[in-house]
Parts: C-alpha cells; structure tokens; sequence
C-alpha cells in the first residue's frame, strides 16, 4: 500500500529481483564466496587418472539448493512478522540469534586456523561421522538458515523494504510472490555457483597467493559477524545503514516525489474497492493500550475508532527520526491539534538508551513539539508492534485494524500520502 514499488497496473518484480542480486554482491557475502563453496563442496572431490580435479556437480548442486532453501526460509520468517507464527517465531530471536552467532564465530575461528582440523575430523568423525569434509543437504539448510541472520547489516535495508511491500501488498499470495522474486535474485547467483563449482574451485587453487587473503579476511568477517549477531550490536548496524539510507533518500526524494504520490494514488483508486467492507477482515487488529503524553493526558488507542491513527515510534538519539519530527509536527497542526479525523500520536521508550521521561519531555520542550508523545516506560508497546528500526509509522483505519506501516524517515506529502490511502480505502 505504502511503497513506491507499487503502479497503477503492475508490482515492479524486476526492480525487486534485482534488489536480491544487488544484496548477493554485498560485503558481507562477496568476500565469503570461496568460503562458501569450499564447505557446500564437502567430500564431492574427485581426483582423476592424470590428477585432475573435479566435483560431484550433482551433488554440489544439491547441498547448495538446500543452502538456499536454508536463506528463503528466513527471509519468508521475516515475511510473517505480522502472522501469528511471526509473532510467536519472533520471540525466540534473541536465541536464534546467539545459537546462529555462535556457530558464526566456530566455522569464523575455524578458517582462520586456529582450531586443529585432525581434532575436528576425530571428534565429530566417530560419533556423528560429521565434518567439514562431509557436508550433506541438512547441514547445508542449517548453513543457509543460520548465515542469513548474519547477513542482516547488509541486506537489512534491501530486504526491508521488499518486506514493507509484501506486507502491505493485495493478497496474501502477491506478497508472498514479492518475497519470492528477491529470495530468486539473491539465491540464482549462489545456484550457478553450485554449477559450476569445480572451475571456481580450480581457479581459486591455481591462484592461491590472489585469493588466500580473502580466506583470511572472510574468517575475520565471520567473527565479527558472529559476535554482533550474538550480542545483538548487528541491530545497531542495520538501524544505522537505515539512516544512512533515510538521509540520501531525503536529498533525492524531491526529483521522486511527484512520480511516486502519482504511482500510489493510482493504486489507491484501483484498490479502494477491494478494501471495503469484507476485507477489513483480512485486516489484523491494532494492539490496543493507555499510556500519558507528555501533559499528564491519558491516550487509550480504542477510544480512536472512527478516527484515522498515524501513530509513529521514535527515539530522540535517532537520526531518521529527528528529519520527520518536524513535518509531524506540522500535519498535527494542520489536522486541527487530533480535533478532526486524523488522530497524530508517538511513542517514546524512555529509559536505556533513550533518555528518561523528564529527559524527553525537555527534548520536546526545545524543539518546539507540541504533539502528543506517550511514554511506554515497560516496552510493552514497543514489542506488541514489533518495532525492529526507528522510525516506524503505523496507520490505524476507523475500524481500529492496522491498515499498513513504513519504517524509515518520511517526507510530509509522503504522511500525507498514507493518511489519504487509510482514509479512502476502508
């Protein structure tokens, strides 16, 4: 609903495809690619008569599908986050997370040599008849699932926003589709690999000295990678990849604009229909809560039905966050200070990171904000609505269903874009 991706006619796929292979070439993959094949190659090696390498392609092949398998199922997780399965998916993250992190930082260390290959061969050898040598489709798959959580810093901004279309997408099955014409764009060039896996092997052998090194820096990148995912500093990354992304956006988003609000209102038209009545239903049901603003005022989000809720999560420290604030600002005015059908709310999660209450309260002061800002001191709201990166915009229709949302900084004809959609397709 939300995404520019969307046209009057047409979803533009090829645009998302290529978002997968522009996430395929990023940095925390491209120098790992030896990697990679050298473990999905396990014990496929063939020496011929007059010592000529070559690999089992079918089963290189095989392993690497299952490796992939591995990745698509993460990014179609990530896809659910608003299902009940998502929700109950992501509340074991943090474990999932630091089991993945762990194993990152093993095979990390374990490619840097410092863990005895003869030990890892005797351990898991008798017991397991598991090894490095002896990759098989499962192991694969758990590969494939676990280093796509690693991978999140960099394909965090691509694939959220791929994500942002799908779930405000039509159907079901066109968001579902969506997520998987990028997984195919990020999963088609480690396929061909898998094809042709003994010349990349057999060029890497004859020039070791060329690519030793990225042996080396691929262990080291497998360390770091492994000690964000589990700490969870990885987090930290992508937010600041975001806002990187959210200030460069910003200084192009002017030339845009016109054709984008041209692109979603066409598809605002096209859709108003569908939207009606019935599929209201089909419309999850915005979490419900009471917390006070920043006047001592006491904000219940039901007692807004009828009304049209932009509710935006932010922090003072977030850069996205302090470009919007202004044009928030401004739609508050502009709506009648929530006198009207458009009700503007944030949220604030002091305490941590964020400053305290009085802290916060200051911040408004200064800045001249004079919206309501509610205080979720628990964090419960916060994880209710399963915010991942500031800011993050919700919309809430009459009805009091979620009808859609954007993380990332916005522009003011942007929040005005959204509110119109919500408005008009109830």
């Amino acid at each position: 609903m939300f995404d520019t991706l969307i046209n009057s006619k047409n979803i533009s796929f090829i645009f998302v495809f290529f978002q997968g292979i522009l996430s395929f070439l990023s940095p925390c993959i491209l120098p790992l690619i030896p990697i990679y094949i050298s473990y999905l190659a396990g014990n496929s090696k063939k020496v011929s008569g007059d010592g000529i390498i070559t690999y089992e392609r079918r089963e290189v092949f095989l392993n690497t599908v299952f490796f992939v398998l591995g990745i698509s199922t993460v990014f179609f997780i990530l896809g659910l986050s608003f299902t009940t399965i998502g929700r109950i998916l992501n509340s074991y993250k943090v474990i999932i997370s630091r089991i993945s992190g762990i194993i990152i930082i093993f095979l990390g260390l374990f490619q840097l040599g410092l863990f005895n290959f003869g030990f890892l061969n005797r351990e898991f050898k008798i017991k397991a008849k598991i090894n490095f040598n002896n990759m098989n489709p499962s192991v694969a798959y758990i590969m494939g699932f676990t280093f796509s959580f690693a991978w999140t810093p960099c394909v965090g901004p691509a694939l959220s926003s791929i994500l942002l279309l799908a779930s405000s997408a039509k159907t079901t099955i066109l968001g579902n589709m969506l997520v998987l014409v990028y997984a195919l764009g990020f999963i088609i060039p480690f396929l061909i690999l898998g094809i042709f896996t003994t010349q990349a092997l057999n060029f890497i052998k004859k020039n070791k000295k060329i690519v030793q090194y990225t042996i080396k820096v691929g262990g080291v990148i497998m360390v770091i990678m492994g000690l964000m995912t589990f700490t969870g500093g990885i987090n930290n990354i992508t937010k600041y990849l975001n806002s990187n992304n959210s200030y460069i956006n910003e200084e192009t988003k002017d030339k845009k604009i016109e054709d984008e609000n041209k692109a979603e209102n066409d598809y605002s038209d096209e859709s108003k229909n569908e939207h009606n009545g019935s599929n209201n239903k089909d419309l999850m049901e915005a979490f419900d809560f009471s917390l006070t603003d920043q006047y001592g005022n006491t904000h219940t989000l039901s007692d807004y039905k009828g009304k049209t809720v932009f509710l935006n999560f932010f922090a003072t420290w977030c850069g996205p966050c302090k470009v919007e604030m202004p044009h928030i600002e401004e739609l508050y005015n502009e709506h009648n200070l929530n006198n009207d059908d458009i009700v503007i709310i944030a949220v604030s999660n002091p305490g941590g990171r964020e400053k305290d209450m009085n802290g916060v309260k200051q911040f408004l002061k200064d800045e001249g904000y004079t919206f309501p800002v509610v205080f979720d001191e628990s964090g419960e709201v916060f994880s209710k609505y399963n915010i991942m990166s500031l800011p993050t915009t919700f919309m809430i229709n009459e009805y009091g269903k979620v009808y859609g949302y954007v993380s990332g900084a916005l522009s003011k004809d942007q929040m005005e874009s959204i509110i119109k959609q919500t408005q008009e397709n109830k």
